[in-house]
């Protein structure tokens, strides 16, 4: 019998509680609303000390923009545009990069992507434009994390003679400072065959084969929100003997490319 009376008591509390006046329909609660749904696209924006890219400083002072949205199908479709203006570099460098790159799946623990970049110089930097095939695939470890990017220069450039490939493998960790705060450091070495020295950048003697260089970053990604992270950084880009990197020509006045300290910061807004 107590038991009979606890239940009718506790179900009359509950219609008390969930029925309003009597005789009104209850009012349905609202439901809460996402403000951090991402629909699939962002914007980035940042500075650099140095525009570096496959190893070689084309730009001092730049500054930088991206944008970039992932069309959710079967195989993940990111088409993007990222834009950079070198604001302390003479003669002035700019560059402009569309691309799209498909999210193939995962074979073997490995994710695999293919993508397309085509390079456009606006202001003519003695670099043509030119299109480029990208495989990137990747795979956590455990303790890091591996990359690996295979790029072919395709061709399509008066005088060029076949195409040039640049491939780069690096590993990443990251380690958790706060709730916000992370600590990714990541270090990497890059292969050239015939890239450099192609006439797609020009900027090594020889055949431009071989160890190109290695690198060291340390990102501190802080999450503003959650949508907006901002990550300054810090890089070490450099070259020994014999690498094809090592004392090749800049396009800053003859500057070499080895033993490049660079610093910069990014943020990106996800929407």
């Amino acid at each position: 019998m107590k038991n009979a009376i606890l239940i009718a008591t506790i179900s009359a509390l509950t219609l008390g509680a969930n029925a309003g006046d009597w005789g009104k329909a209850p009012i349905p609660a609202k439901a809460p609303i996402e403000e951090c749904l991402d629909i699939g696209g962002s914007i980035s924006a940042g500075y650099m000390s140095d525009y570096i890219f496959y190893g070689y400083r084309f730009s001092r002072d730049s500054v930088w923009t991206d944008v970039n949205y992932t069309f959710d199908s079967i195989v993940p479709i990111n088409i993007g545009a990222w834009y950079l203006n070198g604001i302390g570099t003479t003669p002035t460098y700019d560059e402009l990069d569309l691309y799209v790159a498909a999210e193939l799946g995962s074979y073997a623990g490995f994710d695999v992507s293919l993508g397309y970049t085509y390079f456009f110089f606006p202001e003519g930097v003695g670099v043509g434009s030119y299109g480029e095939l990208g495989l990137d695939i990747s795979r956590s470890l455990g303790f890091v994390d591996f990359a690996w990017e295979s790029n072919y220069a395709m061709l399509g450039r008066t005088g060029d003679t076949g195409g040039a490939w640049y491939h780069q493998a690096s590993i990443s960790k990251e380690f958790g400072i706060t709730d916000a705060v992370s600590l990714v450091v990541s270090t990497g070495v890059g292969y050239s065959d015939g890239y450099a020295s192609s006439n797609y950048l020009g900027i090594a003697t020889g055949s431009g084969n071989g160890f190109n260089h290695y690198f060291i970053t340390a990102e501190l990604p802080i999450e503003l929100n959650c949508r907006a992270t901002l990550a300054p950084y810090i890089s070490y880009s450099g070259a020994p003997d014999g690498w094809v990197a090592d004392g090749a020509n800049g396009f800053l006045n003859g500057n070499l490319q080895s033993d490049i300290l660079s610093a910069g910061v990014s943020l990106s807004v996800s929407f």
